[in-house]
């Protein structure tokens, strides 16, 4: 219903700026409707799980529980050890095969997301690229940056400004797109998480270089706006190096120092 007020505003924009203990602390909002209840609960529960607390969302989301928080579940048991990796996406896939939900948008987001952590970029876009919500749309976005394609998460940020510019989601996925474009663009990212500090409470994610330096993200960020600066990352390599080893980003540093120590030794 056009002009209805949206209850769950701010507990959105907490989840998405990385303020996930104030979300979880806002979230006892009365007379939500059973659509926004089950969208409340399953912000809620994504909030344990970016704060690590996946045996809370494991305990508490039975198997009555409605589909997106079952789905919920799944990211929470994924995300808990390595060992149920296997059987969590082999559950993932049984459903997104039942044509009853697989068209459930938290499900095909967490899909996404969980097939996104197993860098397996073509089957995580099979079930995010049709979008249909804001939340997809930006998940299209780190995809396509993470395939080193700006231009198609350019597009992507296209449909989400066309949709609603001002969105907290659209004004993140803008400022992602500019930190990995590089160049004259960081100055413009600056000033999207320079505009949300002034906004929204300081947080790791909008706080970012500034942040709680053990965060990987942050890390990681820096080591990209140093090597488009021209500066020297090593420094903050070397923290991601050790405080996250199976970081995509010291991955690849690793996989590169290990080609250039073979063409040493092959011309040697």
């Amino acid at each position: 219903m056009a002009g209805a007020p949206d209850h769950l505003f701010n507990l959105r924009n907490n989840f998405y700026l990385g303020a996930y203990q104030a979300a979880i602390n806002t979230s006892d909002l009365p007379n939500l409707s059973p659509d926004d209840a089950l969208e409340r609960d399953s912000l809620v529960y994504r909030s344990y799980i970016a704060l690590g607390s996946y045996q809370l969302v494991i305990h508490e989301i039975d198997d009555s529980a409605a589909t997106p928080l079952q789905a919920v579940k799944l990211l929470a048991l994924y995300l808990s050890s390595p060992e149920n990796k296997e059987s969590t996406i082999s559950s993932l896939k049984e459903w997104l095969a039942d044509s009853a939900i697989a068209n459930n948008a938290i499900l095909r987001l967490i899909a996404g997301t969980i097939f996104m952590h197993e860098e397996d970029y073509n089957e995580a876009l099979k079930h995010s690229n049709a979008g249909g919500t804001m939340d997809l749309h930006a998940l299209n976005v780190q995809i396509f940056l993470k395939m080193h394609r700006s231009d198609f998460a350019e597009r992507q940020l296209r449909i989400m400004q066309q949709i609603d510019e001002d969105h907290t989601l659209t004004q993140l996925a803008s400022a992602w797109l500019n930190l990995a474009v590089g160049g004259s663009k960081i100055q413009e990212a600056y000033l999207i998480f320079q505009d949300f500090s002034e906004k929204y409470p300081m947080t790791g994610l909008i706080l970012n270089g500034k942040a709680d330096a053990k965060d990987p993200e942050t890390l990681a960020n820096l080591v990209v706006c140093s090597l488009h600066m021209g500066k020297s990352s090593s420094r903050y390599l070397s923290q991601l190096k050790l405080s996250h080893p199976d970081h995509i980003l010291v991955k690849r540093s690793s996989s590169a120092e290990d080609n250039f120590e073979r063409a040493i030794q092959s011309v040697a």
